[in-house]
Formats: C-alpha cells, sequence, structure tokens
C-alpha cells in the first residue's frame, strides 16, 4: 500500500437512526470499491495504492450521503501518502488489538 486514508463523514440528520442510516450508506459504498477498509467508531480507514482514486472515493462519500438524504455534510479526512514505498496498513497497525 502506498497510501491510506481516514474519513469520519458526519451527515445532518434530525435523528440518530437517520445518521446512522446515512453513515452506513456511505459504508456500504466504501465496500463497493472493492479496496481494504476498516470501519472504526468515529471513522473508517481506507487503504490502496493509487492516490488519485482515495481522493475521489473521499470525495464521493458526500455526495452518497447527500443522495442518502443529508441536507449537509462535514467531512474529517486524514491522508498518509508515500511516493516511493509502503506506508503501514490497517493491519500492521491495529492487528495486534483484534
Amino acid at each position: 500500500m502506498t497510501a491510506s486514508i481516514a474519513i469520519q463523514v458526519l451527515p445532518e440528520a434530525p435523528n440518530n437512526q437517520e445518521l446512522c442510516r446515512i453513515v452506513d450508506e456511505v459504508i456500504a459504498y466504501l465496500d463497493s470499491t472493492g479496496l481494504h477498509y476498516q470501519v472504526g467508531a468515529f471513522e473508517t480507514t481506507l487503504e490502496g495504492d493509487d492516490y488519485d482514486q482515495l481522493m475521489d472515493i473521499a470525495k464521493e462519500c458526500q455526495h452518497v450521503a447527500v443522495r442518502a438524504g443529508a441536507k449537509k455534510v462535514s467531512a474529517y479526512i486524514k491522508v498518509v501518502y508515500q511516493v516511493d514505498g509502503p506506508v503501514l496498513t490497517i493491519d500492521e497497525k491495529t492487528g495486534k488489538y483484534r
């Protein structure tokens, strides 16, 4: 892996049930990308070899939330990118805690 992102999508929703439904749609979209990811309590981490693809996916998460009914979406994104070598994978970072 040469890049990984952590994304927290916070849709505006009238209640927690609706918020979770919208976030579930975003996670389903992330699953559909075929990339390795891990859902956490506050954010989802996604990794891959194509930095631009990861950035496009992060952008699309906001569109997915809006299509799911959110009128406003905040997103917090962390990025690790290394041009000429691998970054630590999700499993290397958290595997020992599972």
